[in-house]
C-alpha cells in the first residue's frame, strides 16, 4: 500500500495551500491502484478460486442427492428369494398379478431374466445364451408407488405379498442408498467448512496487509489526523485499495475456479452414471457462484474499515 492522495496533501501544505483543510476533508483520497505485483491480488484469486471449486461440489452433490432421492422416492424392489427356478417364478408372476390390483400402486414389472443377465454378466462372467437358472438369483419386481415409500407403505406391501409370494422380500429402493447419502451430506459439511476456512484466511490476509500499510505510513497519518482528517477519511483509503485489491483476485479467482469446475464437469460426465448426471449445476447454482467474487469484495472492504479503525484509535 502507498498514500499518494495523503503525500500530495503534504506537499501543498509545505507550499502553504490555504485550501488543504478543505481539501483533506472532501476530497476522496485513494491510494495507488494495486498491481498484479502485489501479493494481495494473488493471494485473494487462488482463496476465490478454491472457495468457487468448494461451492461447486457442494451445490453438485446437493443436486446429486435431490436428483437421486427424487427418482427413488416411489420406488420399491420386491425379491423373490427361493432356489427352485419353478417356484421363483411362480410366485413373481402371482405377486406382480397381485400388485396391480394394489391401490396406489402405479407400476409393478417383473424384470426380465434377461436384464438379469446383463447386469451380472460383469460379475459372473456370463456371456449371451448362457443361463443362469441353476444359481440361486432371486427374481426381482420393480415396484413404483404414487407417493413415497415410507416404512409404514413398504410394510402394508410386505404383508399382502406375503400371501401370494412367502419368499418375497420388499425394500425400498432409496433405501439402498441410504449410506451413499450419508456421505453425501458429510461431503457437503466438509465443503461448508472449507468456505469458512477460506473465509477466515481472507479475513486475516486483509488485516495483515491493512496493519503493514499503518505502519508505513504512520507518520503521514499522524500528520493528516492533525491537519483534520477524521479516522472515517483515512480508512477510506484503505477501504479503496482493499476493494481494488480483492476486485482483481476476485475476477482471477473466479474465472481459475469456473475452469476447474467445467474440466471436472467433463471429466465426470463421461462416466455415464446416472447420478453423476444428475450433479449437474443449475443457473441458480452458477448464479451463486458468481456472487462469490462479490462477496469476498465486501468481506475484505468491511475487514479493511474494522481494521484501519480500531487501529487508528489506538495510534493517535
Amino acid at each position: 500500500m502507498n498514500a499518494a492522495a495523503l503525500f500530495g496533501s503534504l506537499r501543498r501544505s509545505r507550499d502553504g495551500d490555504p485550501a488543504l483543510l478543505s481539501d483533506t476533508r472532501t476530497a476522496d483520497p485513494r491510494l495507488a491502484d494495486p498491481r498484479l505485483g502485489s501479493p494481495m491480488p494473488w493471494v485473494i484469486a487462488i482463496v476465490i478460486a478454491l472457495t468457487v471449486i468448494a461451492a461447486a461440489s457442494g451445490l453438485a452433490l446437493r443436486n446429486a442427492a435431490a436428483r437421486a432421492s427424487a427418482d427413488l422416492n416411489g420406488g420399491v424392489t420386491v425379491q423373490i428369494v427361493t432356489a427352485a427356478p419353478a417356484d421363483r417364478n411362480h410366485q413373481a408372476d402371482a405377486a406382480v398379478a397381485m400388485l396391480e390390483k394394489t391401490p396406489g400402486v402405479i407400476d409393478a414389472r417383473h424384470v426380465a431374466q434377461s436384464e438379469l443377465d446383463t447386469l451380472l454378466e460383469p460379475w459372473l462372467g456370463t456371456r449371451p445364451g448362457d443361463t443362469i437358472d441353476d444359481l440361486p438369483i432371486p427374481a426381482l419386481i420393480d415396484l413404483r408407488l404414487a407417493g413415497p415409500a415410507t416404512p409404514a407403505r413398504v410394510a402394508a406391501l410386505r404383508a399382502r405379498i406375503a400371501g401370494v409370494a412367502p419368499s418375497a422380500r420388499v425394500d425400498a429402493q432409496a433405501a439402498w442408498l441410504t449410506p451413499v447419502f450419508r456421505a453425501i451430506a458429510t461431503l457437503q459439511w466438509l465443503a461448508g467448512g472449507l468456505i469458512a476456512l477460506l473465509a477466515l484466511a481472507t479475513i486475516a490476509a486483509v488485516v495483515l496487509s491493512a496493519r503493514n500499510a499503518l505502519v508505513n505510513h504512520r507518520e503521514t497519518i499522524e500528520i493528516v489526523h492533525m491537519l483534520g482528517g477524521t479516522d472515517a477519511q483515512i480508512a477510506r483509503v484503505f477501504q479503496h485499495t482493499a476493494a481494488m485489491d480483492a476486485g482483481i483476485g476476485g475476477v482471477i479467482g473466479l474465472i481459475t475456479g469456473t475452469v476447474a469446475i467445467v474440466i471436472l464437469g467433463r471429466q465426470f460426465s463421461a462416466l455415464g452414471s446416472g447420478m453423476v448426471g444428475g450433479a449437474a449445476l443449475g443457473w441458480v447454482d452458477w448464479l451463486v457462484i458468481v456472487l462469490i467474487p462479490l462477496g469476498g469484495v465486501a468481506l475484505a472492504v468491511l475487514t479493511a474499515r474494522l481494521t484501519v479503525l480500531s487501529a487508528l484509535r489506538r495510534m493517535l
